[in-house]
């Protein structure tokens, strides 16, 4: 029985207690909100050594991190270097999108390293796997597809990305659209050219039943795939957009019946003055059911800086009841990303994640800050510098250059607000 299917029949699971002990969250009131769907904990029934996360209402914004291999760069040393990073700059979860390699060995390697969640996209399987005997990407089969499908569910992954809702229709419309970027979804153009070149509809949309009949039996919780997201400003809340976000609110209400849960992704980049009308609109169509977004990035010219544009989005999404980042990294629309990229790219949507706690009143979100300020006012270096969002980066500025006084920094010197009201209050109780 999955998650959802226990909590339906009012069973709180250990997952369950798990979650609501670290999130200061009655196990009882998660469990109805699990059972309703607005909440999910994937948790892959093969796995044994997870730290479990709940993603939803009432919960704190979580955060995930995107490592994997490329074709140009197949190292899993290095990708499990990264995956350190994620989890000490304080990740959620993470996602391996490897293309590169043997990717089945790599997940399993990842999986059997870390207790954090994963998630992958299984159809980036069954393009390697085409392209390693020697096909093209194209010649993938319906029944390889579905394939992939389960073998990230018995490898234990606890959350997949499917493109279910780019449709033969919707991918017809695309290819005559006017968009400027086109499909920037590589699942999403997989699955597209794929209908394509075999002139047949989406075996992810077309065999939905068969993916529900999967993730029930090792309870993996679906991620919609967004293959239709915006990928610049301009094609942001387009017909593509809106359509593939129709076909699968509906997906998800009958995943949801079927007892699976889901997460449903979303863009992508979105002018700032479109996100809190995105999230709205998702989340009354989809139900509640938790939403998932990378970025959003708000703009399109700061390549090397789009932690940045990422992390602006995300606050104000997340705020306005996004549950879930994925984070964006320096590298982003520029290469792969190494082990520093991965630190500021978690570190910037903790950030934006954090923010969106205190402005959605999250209970206790705002403690952390007030009982900084205190530290900040005392001027205690040594537990700012612990306590910090990033001790690494604080501690590195800290120690590039050294005040004549040792109690302030280089900013003020003797000129330091504190220091001044201490010396004069010292004085006049002297």
């Amino acid at each position: 029985m999955t998650q959802l299917e226990k909590a339906r029949q009012g069973k709180v699971t250990p997952e369950m207690e798990e979650v609501a002990a670290k999130e200061n969250v009655r196990p009882e009131i998660l469990r109805e909100r699990i059972a309703k769907g607005t909440l999910a904990i994937p948790a892959n029934v093969n796995r044994t050594n997870r730290t479990n996360c709940g993603i939803g209402e009432g919960l704190s914004v979580k955060v995930n991190a995107n490592i994997g291999t490329s074709p140009d760069l197949v190292d899993l040393d290095r990708e499990i270097r990264k995956l350190r990073v994620a989890e000490a700059a304080k990740a959620d979860t993470y996602m391996d999108l490897s293309t590169g390699g043997d990717v089945r060995n790599i997940r399993r390697s990842l999986i059997a390293s870390s207790p954090l969640v994963i998630g992958t996209v299984p159809i980036y399987e069954a393009a390697v796997r085409a392209v390693t005997d020697h096909q093209k990407v194209m010649d993938m089969t319906s029944d390889s597809m579905m394939q992939a499908i389960i073998n990230n569910a018995e490898d234990g992954v606890d959350f997949i990305t499917v493109h279910c809702g780019v449709t033969h229709e919707l991918a017809d419309k695309a290819r005559a659209s006017e968009r400027i970027t086109g499909i920037v979804s590589r699942g999403g153009t997989f699955t597209s050219e794929w209908m394509r070149h075999h002139g047949q509809e989406n075996p992810y949309y077309e065999r939905f039943d068969e993916i529900l009949d999967i993730a029930r039996e090792h309870d993996v919780t679906l991620s919609l795939g967004d293959g239709f997201r915006p990928g610049c400003l301009a094609d942001s809340m387009d017909d593509l957009q809106l359509g593939e976000l129709m076909v699968m609110a509906g997906l998800a209400k009958r995943a949801i019946a079927a007892g699976v849960q889901v997460i449903i992704e979303g863009p992508g980049h979105v002018p700032l003055d479109q996100i809190v009308a995105q999230v709205k609109m998702q989340k009354k169509l989809c139900n509640g059911a938790p939403f998932y977004v990378l970025g959003p990035i708000v703009t399109d010219v700061a390549p090397g800086y789009d932690h940045l544009t990422g992390a602006i989005g995300g606050a104000i999404a997340a705020s306005a009841g996004v549950d879930y980042l994925c984070y964006v990294t320096p590298s982003e629309h520029l290469g792969l990303p190494d082990e520093d990229d991965v630190r500021r790219g978690v570190i910037a949507s903790r950030i934006a994640a954090h923010a969106a706690d205190i402005a959605r009143g999250l209970p206790g979100a705002r403690d952390w800050d007030d009982d900084f300020s205190r530290k900040r006012k005392a001027r205690d270096w040594d537990s700012m510098i612990k306590e910090c969002m990033d001790p690494i980066e604080a501690q590195n500025v800290r120690q590039q250059t050294h005040s004549n006084l040792p109690d302030v920094c280089t900013m003020c010197g003797e000129f330091c607000t504190y220091h001044i009201t201490e010396e004069e209050e010292g004085q006049e109780q002297s």
